[in-house]
């Protein structure tokens, strides 16, 4: 296979992206398309709900409706999706169905970049991006798996903590 996975949206009946997803990755399974289909996503996102003078935290579809495909596209896969219980059509004008741009992947946080990180706890770094951009910092902790990075800031004659993303402070 020279081609290579790209993103797609599915558009679903709402309230069926959980099935659907989980039936195409029950499909994958059954007949071995690891290679034509290899991730399904229902991109959710955990919010803050005052419900009867109670906070909750749900997971809460970003795109309800939406199944996004990381899939390579051909006769066999587009078949498996389209005909997925659920599924009413692919994203795109008429029956061609658009993969999503890097821009828009990136966007959209569907996949995450693994980023290096050179620096190390007590590190000195820059920031390089956001409210605090130019400012120097010393590192104070690093949480990989959040992909942040807590720095502390000399501003105003006072230290002050700030967490940063991980792509927002290089190494001086």
């Amino acid at each position: 296979m020279s081609e290579t996975a790209r993103w797609y949206v599915v558009h679903t009946y709402s309230g069926y992206e959980n099935k659907v997803a989980t039936n195409i990755e029950k499909v994958v399974e059954n007949r071995s398309l690891h290679d034509l289909i290899t991730e399904v996503r229902v991109p959710t996102e955990t919010v803050v709900e005052i419900k009867d003078e109670k906070q909750r935290e749900v997971e809460r579809k970003i795109f309800p409706g939406y199944v996004l495909i990381k899939m390579v596209m051909n006769d066999d896969s587009w078949y498996v999706v389209r005909n997925t219980r659920g599924v009413t059509g692919f994203v795109g004008p008429g029956s061609k169905p658009v993969p999503l741009t890097e821009e828009e992947v990136a966007a959209l946080g569907v996949e995450s970049k693994s980023l290096q990180i050179n620096f190390a706890v007590g590190d000195t770094v820059k920031i390089v991006d956001g409210p605090l951009e130019r400012h120097i910092g010393v590192v104070t902790k690093i949480d990989a798996e959040a992909g942040k990075v807590g720095v502390t800031i000399s501003m105003f004659g006072r230290e002050t903590p700030a967490e940063l993303e991980l792509g927002q402070v290089e190494p001086l």
